[in-house]
């Protein structure tokens, strides 16, 4: 493909590209296919040959699209919404046109310079203290575009372990490393997102995961206590990761009690991670929620979750840049430079050394919203998840499961969790809708997050009549499931005990128990009533439910035709009438 190519396929690709936006409620939100179905469809090998650019957009559309879960789409509600704007689309394609492998300010300027500026836009934007910015006088601060916010977490916890044990290095100067690393224990409350184990596990360290309170937040009694017990047991406390924000409902630790805890033990990093809601702080009637913030050493959030910024982009900031970058530091001759004392290189900065431009499009979505663009989406988000809040509150079937401050809201069904996870099932396996679910206080509950960027309150209202839809299927199925086990049990009861004798019994249950009785009475006469004890007591004493009919079989069933109703009249009046004999 050369240049002339590219650009006549590139007006192709924008033109394909705006089409699948524009009719993406035309489509499943998600697929309707099964583990290995690519795999039937393309061939085993590479091909020898090159293909023409029209086969290949073809096979995007016949073999690539029908299994992609539409993450823009009107009724994906699962997870967090996945940050996508025509501006960092733009941002994106011209970052990988450059090309740049910004590992360091001599490997491309631009790359480096661009990114330590629009970290500084956000946040100061987010309202985060002066410490952690780059450019105010005297500062050790900084901010970095990571992977995402799990990668944060790791590259904070592996200098937190650095910083640690250089210092029980300089108070047992004879202990191997390996030893003092046994000793050190980060902590995280069980909402933590499941990052936090997995950084534990790559940095060799404990983690001790602690109850939240009823609101599912973290409190600095219950971090305080466990940590004097590990300090008695010879362990030292080193990593506190805090969450606002949590994954599964939006729950916010208790940073103005955690913080002043963490200052109690020198040792101790603490890390808030805000991968969603961090993003919200950019609305000044939001920032108290990041009250507490003063006293942490690392922050990120999710530009890519909730700003408009497409996948990748980890926002991070440190209050103390050299303690980050002291842990991770090699430097061989090949990479060094002569600006290296002048300038950042962010290769210091995390785990990988090759970095894409990713603050373009940072930055072209910054300019092209503006500050006060991207606080309007986040609050027609909160207004949306708001409304659907309210609906409901409506319906007495139903009870919210979280504290709904930002875009999330957590639902269920009253009754067994195994209602609520067959609801949610059924709603998934139909395509109209996509949630998910989660654990809150021991509970199932469903995700509803508000996601698309042009959702309306007519999206969020027709989210509620399927959810509705399908919950009044589900109940009224689980209702006839119960009335038909009780009528189970009851003929099985019925039969086994007393043949003849029992029937005018068996014909007050079924009126009294079964909603369908006035139907099934009308089957019935005296001479089919005759037959069911023959037909029920062939099943013997081992019927269950499981085993028996619904219905009278269709050779003991009999038309209700005119001139038999007065017959039908006697019985039921008889059976009615009968107060002698007990009912079961």
């Amino acid at each position: 493909m050369d240049v002339e190519d590219f650009r006549e396929h590139g007006k192709e690709m924008v033109e394909y590209i705006c089409e699948y936006l524009s009719t993406l409620e035309e489509r499943r939100v998600t697929p309707s296919v099964e583990p290995g179905y690519l795999s039937k469809l393309l061939p085993q090998q590479a091909p020898q040959e090159p293909e023409d650019w029209a086969t290949i957009m073809a096979d995007v559309d016949s073999k690539i699209m029908p299994g992609v879960t539409h993450w823009q789409h009107r009724r994906f509600h699962a997870y967090f919404p996945s940050g996508n704007s025509f501006p960092s689309i733009l941002g994106d394609m011209l970052a990988d046109a450059i090309g740049c492998i910004g590992f360091s300010w001599a490997a491309s300027p631009a790359c480096t310079e661009l990114e330590t500026i629009v970290l500084d836009w956000l946040g100061k934007a987010i309202g985060l203290p002066e410490e952690f910015l780059a450019f105010p006088k005297g500062s050790k601060g900084g901010g970095v575009i990571q992977t995402s916010a799990s990668e944060c977490v790791l590259v904070c916890m592996l200098a937190a372990r650095a910083q640690a044990i250089k210092k029980l290095k300089q108070l047992h100067p004879s202990v191997e490393e390996g030893m003092l690393l046994s000793k050190l224990m980060a902590y995280c409350s069980k909402e933590a997102h499941s990052c936090v184990e997995k950084a534990a596990m790559i940095c060799f360290v404990k983690l001790r995961i602690l109850e939240p309170d009823e609101k599912c937040c973290l409190r600095g009694d219950t971090l305080r206590q466990a940590m004097e017990e590990d300090e008695a047991m010879g362990l030292t406390p080193f990593f506190v990761s805090t969450t606002l924000g949590t994954t599964s409902c939006c729950s916010f630790d208790n940073l103005p009690e955690v913080g002043p805890v963490c200052k109690r033990f020198p040792a101790v990093w603490l890390h808030v991670d805000g991968a969603y809601a961090g993003n919200a702080f950019i609305c000044p009637e939001l920032k108290p929620m990041l009250g507490g913030i003063e006293y942490a050493d690392s922050f990120n959030t999710n530009s890519n979750k909730w700003l408009l910024v497409n996948f990748d982009c980890s926002t991070m900031w440190v209050r103390d840049r050299f303690r980050l970058t002291s842990a991770l530091v090699v430097d061989p001759l090949y990479l060094q430079h002569g600006y290296s004392d002048a300038a950042i290189d962010y290769r210091h900065w995390g785990v990988p050394l090759s970095r894409r431009f990713r603050s373009l499009k940072l930055w072209f979505v910054l300019r092209s919203y503006g500050i006060s663009g991207l606080q309007s989406y986040i609050r027609h988000h909160i207004r949306l998840a708001k409304r659907f809040e309210a609906l409901v509150n409506q319906d007495r079937r139903f009870q919210v499961c979280n504290e709904v401050k930002l875009g999330l809201v957590c639902f269920r069904l009253k009754g067994s969790d195994e209602l609520n996870q067959k609801l949610l099932s059924n709603i998934n396996e139909s395509g109209r809708l996509h949630m998910v679910p989660a654990s809150v206080n021991e509970k199932y509950v469903i995700r509803f997050c508000a996601v698309a960027q042009n959702a309306t309150e007519d999206d969020v209202d027709h989210a509620w009549e399927v959810i509705t839809e399908f919950a009044s299927e589900l109940l009224e199925t689980q209702h006839l499931e119960k009335v038909a086990s009780v009528y189970y049990s009851g003929v099985a009861w019925l039969v086994t005990r007393g043949g003849r004798t029992c029937l005018r019994r068996l014909a007050l249950f079924i009126l009294r128990t079964c909603p369908v009785a006035s139907a099934i009475y009308g089957f019935l006469d005296p001479s089919v009533l005759v037959g069911a004890e023959g037909y029920f007591g062939q099943l013997g004493s081992h019927a269950t439910p499981s085993t028996l009919p619904l219905t009278i079989p269709q050779n003991r069933r009999k038309t209700n035709s005119w001139h038999e109703k007065e017959p039908q009249r006697r019985i039921r009046s008889q059976i009615l009438t009968d107060k002698k004999q007990p009912f079961l």
